[in-house]
């Protein structure tokens, strides 16, 4: 991060989003955008002032008055025009979001694809903001519920899902009748300010959606700000519980979606194929940089043997940049992102973990410079070794063993985390005594990313989320509306009066 110098060569600068208007920061303080596969400085990105974050949170304020009024047919148009503007884009967007995060062009795709389900989602949300009404509760009085906005709401969002997660955040916010502020990842934030541009084309009013950028003072920014009602985060362990309590500690209503180590049971009567090439794109795909990647295989029995197999899968993908043809494998975000995850490594090397196959300093020809490490897989993990006991976020995948499917389930619900799990089995009942006694929040059966779709809720669990409402599906809508309940009678002329009542029951 350094002071953005007058004499350099021109390099694009990323705008705030301020009122429907994209506008220059004026902050002394940016961070360049960087191309992970070549280290070419793509853009730079403000860390915007007070003011700015101010500013953003007043137009949203403002904004709010009208916006909570606009009929539920007229928000829904909007998102149906959005999703429409996002299809035709998508290789657009999907190129923007290689060149600054790394993924490969399909898998890019795919980052936008999950995004674009939750906007359809928002576009029907009207059916799932529908009040109660209790008709005659007592003699002549009826009891009814609405589901009303909250007020200005904020996200926060990380660099592994740069289109995804913020379309999980502010469409559903926006539709319920809320207004948005969002701060994007400062290390990639092109293709969602690509996103904004193509949510005001479809419709979204001046102030509705705000965009500001930064890094912890504008994180503090938003969990301080008396204005802003609810936070939807999504990010890393340490951030999350700063952001939950600080932002709690304010009154504002949190969602946090965590770190994780999501562990896959594989059974000896596994379907050995179909398992092999489930681990590997969980492990491997985005160069492990999901929240949702499978990082531990628990090998049950016979299943231990198919180490060699795994390995040979795993040489099989190919790394290189995410916009050169069969790449299975891209850069990690950053170079600290690269140090980390070599460091991990040979901390996992030193721990006595068995290194089947090491991925350091692969030959990437033409992209020497970039942030590239190769499928890595450990065997004999343990907890109490570092690469079991963190979340690694790279192309690391760590084998334990276990003899049973009760010692392989006591493993993964003595692990802290709850994101997601999976196990790869053909009998009926391994997999329902799997979904009955795991304690996680996301399952998957012969399914290793178990990602729900936007009709239900995104449900990941103890120290993966702070919480208890999901960042999209029919939990959304509670977080991002209060209920309000109305109790009426209605008295006309041939009405009897009886007199005054001093108790607390309604006649």
């Amino acid at each position: 991060m350094s002071a953005l110098p007058q004499s350099e060569p021109a390099v694009p600068t990323v705008k705030l989003l301020i009122d429907g208007k994209f506008v220059e920061s004026r902050s002394t303080e940016w961070r360049d955008i960087v191309n992970p596969a070549t280290q070419e400085v793509l853009a730079r990105v403000p860390f915007a002032t007070p003011q700015e974050i101010d500013a953003a949170v007043a137009s949203a304020k403002t904004a709010f008055k009208t916006w909570r009024k606009t009929a539920i047919g007229a928000r829904a148009r909007i998102f149906l025009k959005y999703q429409q503007l996002i299809r035709e884009n998508m290789a657009e967007l999907a190129a923007i979001l290689t060149a600054e995060q790394g993924k490969t062009l399909p898998d890019a795709e795919g980052d936008v694809f999950r995004g674009l389900e939750v906007v359809e989602h928002a576009a029907s949300i009207g059916n799932l903001q529908l009040g109660e009404l209790a008709n005659n509760v007592a003699s002549g009085v009826d009891t009814y519920t609405v589901l009303q906005p909250l007020g200005v709401c904020a996200g926060i969002t990380p660099f592994n899902f740069p289109a995804m997660i913020p379309l999980w955040m502010f469409p559903m916010a926006i539709a319920t009748g809320n207004t948005f502020v969002l701060k994007p990842s400062e290390q990639d934030p092109m293709v969602t300010m690509r996103l904004c541009e193509l949510a005001l084309q479809a419709g979204i009013p001046p102030g509705v959606l705000n965009v500001v950028h930064g890094g912890e003072a504008a994180v503090n920014a938003i969990c301080d700000h008396k204005d802003i009602k609810a936070i939807s985060f999504v990010g890393s362990t340490k951030v999350g519980t700063h952001v939950y309590n600080r932002a709690s500690l304010a009154g504002k209503r949190v969602q946090c979606m965590m770190g994780a180590k999501n562990h896959a049971i594989v059974m000896p009567d596994a379907n050995k194929e179909q398992t092999l090439n489930a681990l590997a794109g969980a492990a491997f795909g985005a160069a492990g940089q999901r929240c949702m990647a499978v990082s531990v295989a628990v090998l049950v029995g016979e299943a231990r043997n198919w180490i060699p197999d795994l390995v040979e899968k795993a040489k099989s993908l190919k790394i290189g940049a995410g916009t050169e043809k069969g790449v299975d494998v891209g850069p990690l975000v950053s170079c600290a992102a690269y140090e980390r995850v070599t460091g991990l490594i040979e901390r996992g090397v030193a721990d006595g973990a068995t290194l089947d196959l090491d991925g350091r300093k692969p030959t990437v020809p033409g992209f020497e410079k970039g942030n590239f490490v190769g499928p890595t897989i450990f065997s004999g993990v343990k907890p109490g070794m570092s690469i079991y006991d963190q979340e690694i976020f790279g192309p690391v995948l760590c084998l334990a063993g276990a003899e049973t499917i009760d010692e392989a389930i006591e493993l993964i619900n003595s692990n802290p985390n709850g994101n997601g799990t999976a196990i790869f089995t053909q009998s009926g009942a391994a997999a329902r005594r799997f979904q009955e006694d795991i304690d996680v929040g996301q399952v998957g059966i012969n399914v290793p990313i178990p990602v729900p779709v936007p009709l239900f809720s995104f449900s990941g669990s103890r120290a993966s989320k702070l919480g208890d409402l999901g960042p999209y599906g029919k939990q959304v809508i509670l977080f991002y509306t209060q209920t309000k309940t109305i109790t009426e009678r209605w008295f006309d002329d041939s009405t009897v009066s009886q007199g005054v009542n001093t108790t607390i029951s309604l006649k």
